[in-house]
């Protein structure tokens, strides 16, 4: 009989701590309820001594104490207790009350998870995922996780799922690894929803969705998860699964930023750095690229250098700007390489050093750079830190101009027009001119106008010539607006219109180019387009001869008749003219100057 009262005293001591607990038929007390299990506790009660123990490890009714805690769930483990050998597994894992022992851990979870605990059996197949008091064994892993994964564990399931997608301990298996996604999704789990919604994103295991993926990563992001909420962000930032949407992008950028997600923080920074739904902000936007670059995100601190290269939101400082780009390019940032390469080139904050550029360009061009592959065909082209190699040049320009680049189309499409490392080619060069020319590059613009005109490469044509000069010459290509004069002068392509040709010719001379001085200088003379002024069409013949490159027997003898039909006030003029207009930048003003004045009666 005093056995018997003795046990039924300790389930008494038990329960009573537990209505205490629990406030049931009296008002919750945890200082009561622990006094109770203790009680319980001390005559051996496993229960009593696992809830004692929990008590002690959240300081619940007691001061928090780990140590204590150890020794109830030891005490109750001992015995058998399932949930007090998860617990002390877990305080053995994290090093909580006793010195950190993963081998120590993985036993008790071990002895949980074969009595059949779903939370023991996950976390003895993540030490065997993670090789943590186990050698590392997928095999294992999967094992466990899905023991625990049938039992409903929405953790184990999401593991389960990595295990498929990864094709670690099983055959890789995209729809499986949806299957446990799904089944942990829709318990809630956030790390699965974002893994079920990338599934959907990406198309893998199931058909493509965006609309799906925005579902899923919502559930998680709402959750507070960062990684969902960049996700979520970013099918905001481009339009996938809902309409494209700038401020509601920055709204979930924000939010995971907030939480230290590097990617949120860079693309937030992008967004005030763009006006992109946000009022342009340089200074947030430097503030957010610091925070992400800071943390060693290469995207960023390539972003935070070029805003100290062009000094945006910060003060200009070639120094920083070198510094970010090179962090990121030791990363193997392919912008930041293809900048610090131009740092080196043109020795900003560095010592000026073509070859030390030559090898951040290549770099960055092994990438497919399109920029850095064309900085690099033209350091071939010029020997600028590498032996000149006209070869390597082509190999280069031609990668780059098949990604785009106007620059490496213009250059290659005269790389063949010249026959240089290549078989001389017109119309591979009529080609590669044509493609870069409209895009806009006036180079191109002009040499292809000049194919037209003779019929290099491609079928002759004045009209297409004309467009092409003019295309040009409205960029300011000075050949171009000469070339477009003498069409006009000439009529060809266009109706023969002298005014037009003077237009072009003024326009020329302005930016010194001779050719076109000697040529306005005969319309002066001869009145055409303009009425006739010899001390114009003087000033302009000797600006010609005296810049020319080799001696011109025509501009001689034009200079002299002119001179000859002038007086000696009109010589004087003329002198005084030219003085005015040899002046950089001020050919135009000064003739208009003149010819205003001379008009005055």
């Amino acid at each position: 009989m005093a056995t018997i009262g003795r046990v039924g005293n300790v389930k008494a001591q038990f329960n009573l701590g537990l209505m205490y607990e629990e406030g049931k038929g009296v008002a919750q007390d945890d200082q009561a309820a622990a006094k109770w299990y203790r009680l319980a506790a001390e005559q051996g009660d496993a229960e009593a001594q696992y809830n004692l123990g929990f008590m002690y490890e959240v300081g619940q009714g007691v001061a928090q104490d780990d140590q204590a805690a150890v020794k109830w769930y030891r005490l109750a483990a001992e015995q058998g207790d399932a949930k007090a050998q998860i617990n002390l597994g877990f305080m053995y894992a994290k090093g909580q009350g006793v010195p950190q022992d993963y081998q120590a851990a993985a036993e008790w979870y071990r002895l949980a998870a074969e009595q059949g605990d779903a939370k023991a059996q996950y976390n003895l197949g993540l030490m065997y995922a993670k090789s943590q008091g186990v050698a590392q064994d997928d095999r294992e892993a999967v094992k466990w996780f899905c023991l625990a994964a049938e039992q409903g564990d929405a953790a184990a399931q999401n593991n389960l799922g990595v295990m498929y997608t990864k094709g670690r301990g099983v055959r890789q298996d995209d729809q499986a690894a949806v299957k446990w996604y799904r089944l942990a999704a829709e318990q809630g789990d956030a790390k699965a929803q974002i893994n079920l919604g990338f599934m959907y994103a990406k198309g893998q295991g199931v058909p493509q969705d965006y609309q799906a993926a925005v579902k899923w990563y919502r559930l998680a992001a709402e959750q507070g998860d960062a990684k969902a909420q960049y996700n979520l962000g970013l099918m905001y930032d481009n339009g996938q699964g809902v309409a494209q949407d700038d401020q509601a992008a920055v709204k979930w950028y924000r939010l995971a930023a907030e939480q230290g997600n590097v990617k949120a923080q860079n693309n937030l920074g992008f967004m005030y750095d763009k006006g992109q739904g946000v009022a342009q902000d340089y200074q947030a936007a430097v503030k957010w690229y610091r925070l992400a670059a800071e943390q060693g995100y290469a995207a960023a601190q390539f972003n935070l250098g070029l805003l100290y290269d062009e000094g945006q939101g910060v003060w200009q400082d070639d120094k920083e700007a070198v510094e970010w780009y090179r962090l990121a390019a030791e990363q193997g940032d392919a912008e930041a390489q293809l900048n610090l390469g131009v740092m080196y080139a043109e020795g900003q904050s560095v010592p000026q050093d073509d070859r030390e550029a030559v090898k951040w360009y290549r770099l960055a061009a092994e990438q497919g750079d399109a920029r850095a592959q064309f900085n690099l065909g033209f350091m071939y082209a010029t020997g600028s830190g590498v032996p000149q190699d006209d070869q390597a040049a082509i190999k280069w320009f031609r990668l780059a101009a098949e990604q785009g680049d106007v620059d490496a189309q213009n250059n290659l499409g005269l790389m063949y027009a010249n026959g240089r490392g290549v078989a001389q080619d017109d119309q591979a060069a009529a080609k590669w001119l044509h493609l870069a020319a409209e895009q806009g590059n006036a180079e191109a613009q002009f040499n292809l106008g000049l194919m037209y005109e003779v019929g290099q490469g491609v079928a002759q044509d004045h009209q297409a010539a004309v467009e092409w000069y003019r295309l040009a010459a409205e960029q300011g290509d000075v050949d171009a607006q000469f070339n477009l004069g003498v069409m006009y002068e000439a009529g060809q392509g266009v109706m023969q219109d002298n005014q037009a040709a003077v237009k072009w010719y003024r326009l020329a001379a302005e930016q010194g180019d001779v050719e076109a001085q000697f040529n306005l200088g005969l319309m002066y003379e001869n009145n055409k387009g303009v009425n006739t002024n010899l001390v114009a069409a003087y000033a302009l013949y000797n600006l010609y001869v005296a810049r020319a490159s080799s001696a011109d027997n025509e501009a001689n003898h034009s200079q002299m008749r002119v001179a000859k039909k002038l007086s000696a006030d009109e010589l004087k003029a003329g002198q005084a003219l030219i003085r005015e207009m040899a002046k950089p930048g001020n050919l135009l003003n000064a003739l208009d100057g003149y010819l205003k004045k001379s008009a005055t009666p």
